[in-house]
């Protein structure tokens, strides 16, 4: 593959990121998907501020010094202490989700730190434009877990990014293979980040009961619902059909955060209970049949892509 602006801006060999999921991307997987060339990035979104500095510390001593980022939702209730953390930890790479990216930016890249937001409509690329960040990822509502009001496909939201900004763009959302990759490339990303993929690997931390159920999903088994709280895309499961009835008997905003109540994602993801907790997966999860090394999927997509791209039509219409 050739270097492009995203190869650059992180100091990698492959425009592969693995998305900061929450239960998912602890230290091991982050390890795994940069010693492969790709950027691999830790998900602060589930860990206590001291638990981040734990992760940190052992993923970097895992590198030997190359590149792996944090993850870090906005919303995040102690997040000046997170900051606080990446900055003294020297991280040099920071993902920012789900709040507006002035609040940040600027004190990150003071410290020495690039910055990729996460948006998932025109709207807030100009923001991030606004705020000067340093990429761009725009994810499509194929994604697990938490998604844009928008609805907007990546295939359709990429190129709509692409006319509003000249920023370093990585696609996301329905991302798990070369194909999916090149197609994204080919809209104008240059870079991708992959979630459901990488959350069903050996390295990452999400229970073994929860990757095989999400093995054995099929197509229309997720569903983007909680759309009056959050948008979440959700695999089938006790729980997703507790909130489908709830929202087709007219549940209300309170309603609907009182029967979510608190850890749901934990219990889902980390801890396996596949009655109570909440499953959070994207739509690729139907092409995915069985368990990985993250290597193993850097590996595929990359020789994927550069067959597909090596292999293509050269006709003149």
């Amino acid at each position: 593959m050739a270097i492009n602006r995203i190869n650059e801006l992180f100091g990698i060999t492959r425009p592969i990121i693995s998305g900061g999921m929450v239960w998912c991307s602890g230290w091991r997987l982050a390890a795994a998907v940069s010693s492969a060339g790709g950027l691999g990035l830790i998900g602060a979104g589930s860990m206590h501020p001291e638990t981040l500095r734990e992760h940190i510390a052992k993923c970097r001593a895992a590198l030997g010094g190359k590149p792996f980022g944090v993850n870090v939702p906005l919303m995040y209730p102690q997040i000046d202490e997170v900051m606080d953390i990446i900055v003294s930890e020297g991280v040099r790479i920071v993902f920012t989700s789900a709040g507006n990216p002035k609040t940040w930016t600027k004190h990150l890249q003071e410290h020495g730190i690039k910055v990729a937001h996460v948006i998932a409509s025109t709207k807030f690329a100009r923001k991030c434009d606004e705020a000067g960040v340093d990429a761009i990822v725009a994810e499509g509502f194929e994604a697990g877990g938490h998604n844009g009001k928008e609805e907007t496909t990546t295939m359709c939201l990429i190129p709509a990014i692409r006319r509003v900004t000249d920023r370093p763009l990585i696609a996301a959302g329905g991302i798990a293979s070369g194909a999916a990759m090149l197609a994204s490339f080919a809209l104008g990303a240059e870079g991708v980040q992959v979630g459901t993929r990488f959350a069903l690997t050996a390295e990452s931390s999400a229970h073994e009961a929860f990757k095989q159920h999400c093995l054995g999903l099929g197509e229309g088994d997720t569903r983007l619902l909680l759309k009056k709280v959050s948008p979440t895309r959700l695999a089938k499961g006790h729980f997703m059909t507790q909130v489908e009835e709830a929202e087709d008997a007219g549940a209300t905003a309170e309603q609907l955060k009182d029967l979510l109540g608190k850890g749901r994602a934990k219990r889902g993801i980390f801890e396996g209970d596949l009655e109570q907790g909440e499953l959070e997966i994207g739509q690729a999860a139907a092409m995915i049949d069985h368990i990985e090394t993250a290597a193993e999927v850097v590996e595929d997509m990359v020789g994927e892509y550069n067959r597909l791209l090596n292999g293509l039509d050269r006709t003149n219409f």
